[in-house]
């Protein structure tokens, strides 16, 4: 029988994917800040056109450009941690989902425990069960 259990996949912090790392989220911050700036012309087209009230807009998009400067002000702290973050240590980058054949006799804690796939730029180097 084969069952389905989580596996990390962990990174070894390098020169290059800290690199990678900076820019993937200095483009999630830029695109955040485009998504805010199209809220507020949004905001202010529906608000010169529409019958509704301009309280009610006005509260209905600013809830929404608040979520993403949240979403920024994450971004930022990010980028403060990957400052700090040592070349050659280890972080989870994300989780996976594996198939385990589990067969009689075999030993459950094994099957179920931490396993982890160790990469270092875009190379598996170690395998943990």
């Amino acid at each position: 029988m084969q069952i389905i259990r989580k596996v990390l996949i962990k990174q070894i912090v390098t020169e290059k994917s800290k690199a990678t790392l900076r820019k993937g989220f200095q483009d999630h911050k830029m695109q955040l800040e485009q998504e805010c700036q199209q809220l507020r012309f949004e905001q202010r087209k529906l608000e010169n056109k529409r019958k509704t009230s301009k309280q009610e807009v006005s509260q209905r998009f600013q809830q929404e450009i608040k979520n993403r400067k949240e979403k920024m002000k994450q971004a930022d702290f990010k980028l403060e941690q990957l400052d700090i973050l040592e070349i050659g240590s280890e972080i989870t980058e994300k989780e996976v989902d594996a198939l385990v054949e589990v067969e009689e006799g075999s030993h459950w804690n094994e099957i179920m425990g931490e396993a982890a796939i160790v990469v270092e730029d875009g190379i598996v180097v170690r395998i943990d069960q």
